[in-house]
């Protein structure tokens, strides 16, 4: 037998401190201290755009590739039977993570390469001239611009639900608009500029009713709040390893296994095959004929430590922080006369504002002054900005390491802003 340890040991979260007696809810997390890459007095509010990667994660990856490396399923050695072992072992966590199977999760880059992968080779076979895809007003690019090429190559017609006063997705609209000619949905569970959360299964209750097949964007989703895709009942999901705290490079489709095994290869290579000769190729089953090529195994790794980080805290608890971090930047916020709040008041862990004659790169380069990390543009949304009227929004989103200072010092920052711009 080997003498290397491959498989991510369990979470070394730092432990939670208990909930305060006599009462029904946890206290807050204080969780920064996990983070190497969190300085202190650095107001980390970027999450949105990619999580910080707690040391658990950080190890997992460096003994992957220091003690422990070697290909996966191709070697006949110890060390490669290892790997591969624990490779498909994070496949099985990142399914009972999500409540899926493992042979319903192909590991991918990441939740773009997801939606490619579901546009191309699902989609684009089965559309024709008269089908129509149904998006929302606030779908990222990667939700849109996948579904604009198939549109164009197959003929079909691209709808747009609009958004409640708000900014929701109206379902009611949803469900109005909705006909036998469309065939895909694609929305996002949570928006990534206005954290207003999806309701996923009545999302997927519309579109099943005229029998259209719904993809859910769920990279804002999974490491905000808890996901069962056999709950929802959506036909696909996708995420990215990097928002759940996890390495870039990897993420998830998952699909039901019906529709993954009746749908072509996505790339061609080594190890999506069952037999190839210059005649013919016969390809392997899903998962693997959609994983080409030697796969990101040390992320796959990485991403098995995240989510052994995420659930030893809980979603429900994590939920809860970030949704009151969200109401104290809003209640905050609001008293400033010259912000301009969007997105719900329920919103999950995710702020957007606009300030009276200020762009949002000002304020992020002002605020980087003071040591605070926001988000400034379209947030690759930009048909989202064109509904809201607004170029741009400045976005400050939370995660387990953020907590009341974080917002304070946000404030502070914007009070500077607004001196300096009278």
């Amino acid at each position: 037998m080997s003498d290397v340890d491959l498989h991510p040991h369990p979470s070394a979260a730092a432990p939670l401190p208990p909930s305060p007696a006599g009462r029904g809810k946890a206290a807050p997390l204080d969780l920064v201290s996990d983070f190497p890459a969190i300085p202190a007095g650095w107001a980390y509010l970027d999450t949105a755009a990619t999580a910080q990667k707690p040391q658990p994660v950080v190890d997992a990856i460096a003994r992957g590739y220091d003690r422990t490396y070697a290909t996966v399923h191709r070697g006949v050695y110890q060390r490669s039977a290892d790997m591969t072992l624990a490779y498909e072992a994070a496949r099985a966590r990142v399914a009972a993570f999500i409540g899926a199977q493992a042979g319903e999760c192909v590991f991918v880059r990441g939740a773009t390469e997801a939606i490619n992968l579901v546009a191309h080779s699902f989609a684009a076979p089965r559309l024709k001239p008269g089908d129509r895809i149904l998006l929302s007003m606030l779908e990222h690019h990667s939700n849109i611009v996948p579904w604009q090429m198939v549109a164009e190559r197959t003929g079909a017609a691209i709808d747009v639900v609009p958004l409640t006063d708000d900014h929701r997705i109206d379902l009611d609209a949803m469900q109005a608009m909705i006909r036998a000619e469309h065939k895909v949905v694609a929305l996002a569970h949570v928006s990534n500029v206005l954290g207003s959360v999806l309701d996923a299964k009545r999302a997927t209750r519309i579109a099943h009713s005229v029998g259209a097949t719904i993809l859910l964007d769920g990279c804002q989703a999974v490491p905000r709040v808890p996901v069962d895709v056999a709950d929802i009942g959506c036909d696909f999901y996708v995420f990215s390893g990097h928002k759940l705290y996890g390495p870039t490079g990897i993420g998830i489709l998952y699909g039901r296994a019906e529709l993954l095994g009746a749908m072509p290869p996505y790339q061609g290579g080594g190890s999506m095959i069952d037999r190839v000769t210059f005649a013919k190729t016969s390809y392997a089953p899903a998962p693997t004929r959609f994983e080409a090529g030697t796969p990101h195994i040390v992320g796959a790794l990485g991403l098995h430590a995240a989510i052994d980080y995420v659930d030893a805290i809980g979603l429900d608890r994590i939920h809860a922080h970030e949704t009151a971090l969200v109401a104290r930047t809003r209640e905050a916020l609001s008293r400033l006369n010259s912000v301009r709040l969007l997105g719900p008041d329920d919103s999950a862990g995710i702020v957007s504002f606009v300030m009276e004659g200020v762009h949002p790169h000002d304020i992020g380069t002002i605020l980087d002054e003071s040591r605070v990390a926001i988000r400034a543009g379209h947030h690759c949304a930009q048909p989202l900005m064109e509904a809201l009227g607004v170029e741009a929004t400045a976005r400050a989103s939370f995660g387990v390491y953020n907590g009341p200072a974080d917002v304070d010092a946000l404030v502070a920052g914007l009070e500077r802003v607004g001196k300096i711009f009278g």
